[in-house]
């Protein structure tokens, strides 16, 4: 078996080392040692954007919002359900990863990043829901490990109630709040209905129809 090959490596405070490396055509991103996302398991952050555009489809528009980049599927499968005139804007925390997709790793995603549809902020997604009120149809969060940080610390407001609110303010009525989880959120449900959402969990498969499944948790804005 081949070796890893250590493509890059950014220092982020208060996460550590965040290394991009390669073994043949698999990439994957680590953080302190534990494997953060492979390209070879992308089936759920692809499921993630399809369940938050599904009522988008045929409106030849709406706007979404992804937070966390990863290798861009999300961003790639949000795309394909908008019309030419959809909007997707992207909040990245880690500068690193966004260049990185403009980089070794576009072809993966076929180069989300390059379509004129998708705006880039480098930065906090909560923060920048914030700065929003009745703005996207959809807001999609792959940040971390899920409800139950593991990079960030920051990432656990994310998923309290008063994140759970700021995404219910930034989105329009009948919009839809979908948050991807490595695995089951025990009370992430209850938090969701507290903050206005009637809410589905899905358990899409991580790669093809078999093996590791990962949680969705698909939230509907009253």
């Amino acid at each position: 078996m081949k070796p890893w090959e250590t493509l890059d490596s950014a220092r982020v405070p208060d996460v550590g080392e965040v290394i991009l490396a390669r073994r043949s055509d698999e990439y994957v991103l680590r953080v302190r040692g534990q494997i953060l996302m492979s390209s070879r398991q992308h089936g759920s952050e692809e499921a993630l954007a399809e369940a938050g555009c599904a009522h988008l489809s045929g409106q030849g528009g709406g706007r979404v919002l992804v937070g966390g980049l990863g290798f861009g599927y999300t961003v790639r499968a949000a795309l394909n359900r908008l019309g030419p005139e959809g909007r997707v804007t992207v909040a990245e925390l880690l500068p690193a990863v966004v260049a990185w997709n403009r980089g070794p790793l576009a072809p993966l995603a076929r180069a989300p990043l390059e379509d004129p549809r998708v705006t880039v902020v480098e930065g906090d997604v909560g923060a920048l829901m914030a700065r929003h009120s009745a703005v996207f149809d959809a807001i999609l969060l792959d940040v971390d490990n899920g409800p139950v940080a593991l990079t960030h610390p920051d990432n656990h407001a994310l998923y309290g109630l008063g994140g759970l609110a700021r995404a219910a303010r930034a989105l329009r009525p009948q919009g839809r709040l979908v948050v991807w989880s490595a695995g089951p959120a025990p009370g992430f449900e209850k938090r969701l209905g507290m903050a206005g959402f009637t809410t589905q969990v899905l358990n899409p498969a991580a790669h093809g129809t078999k093996g590791t499944r990962h949680t969705l948790f698909v939230g509907r804005r009253a």
